[in-house]
């Protein structure tokens, strides 16, 4: 397997613990998948959501497909100064992303909400990640990788003849069970049993 790409859309932050006292309170988010660590622009927490509209990629060797089975996301307040300005962090499952991913050549998760762990593991809040992972490079360099074009199967038009002629067969079939179905009512009434 060649290094593939995973890339981390990191959308928003809704419901999560407003932690500050006083003022607007300042996220951003630490990004893990294995070894590697990235972090977040700083953004304020209005109204209990945080918007970043962020990407991140990681390079993915062979090595971290097999040892690297979560991405961790920790949201952090700048503000914050107990417990280092830690507000709660997700932990997404990526193993089924990077096999599948690694069979099809690539693989597009539409951003979805993952909850947030808060350190008394209690929920809070949601945080919304896409994640997209393609499985070589080189084609996520060159741009081949970059647009997901989903191409549908399209069915082959039919000729006028094609379709008279599955019509004019249907109508066939209709018109014989119909008439099938009268030959069987005649001839019960002309054939009567008694008992």
């Amino acid at each position: 397997m060649k290094t593939g790409i995973l890339e981390v859309l990191l959308v928003n932050a809704k419901g999560i613990t407003h932690t500050n006292l006083v003022g607007t309170p300042s996220y951003y988010v630490v990004i893990q998948c294995g070894n590697q660590t990235q972090r977040s622009k700083i953004t304020s927490g209005k109204h209990e959501k945080a918007l970043w509209n962020e990407k991140f990629i990681f390079d993915f060797s062979p090595f971290d497909s097999k040892h690297s089975t979560h991405l961790n996301c920790r949201i952090m307040d700048t503000e914050l100064f107990t417990n280092s300005g830690f507000v709660g962090e997700a932990k997404i499952y990526i193993g089924g992303i990077i096999s599948e991913g690694t069979e099809q050549g690539y693989i597009e998760i539409k951003p979805a909400a993952y909850s947030v762990v808060l350190e008394d593991d209690t929920y809070r809040g949601e945080l919304k990640i896409g994640i997209k992972f393609v499985a070589n490079r080189e084609e996520y360099l060159t741009g081949k990788g970059n647009q997901f074009i989903t191409h549908e199967k399209k069915e082959p038009r039919n000729s006028v003849c094609g379709c008279f002629w599955r019509i004019s067969w249907s109508q066939k079939l209709f018109f014989y069970h119909k008439r099938s179905s009268k030959d069987i009512q005649k001839m019960n009434s002309d054939y009567h049993f008694d008992a």
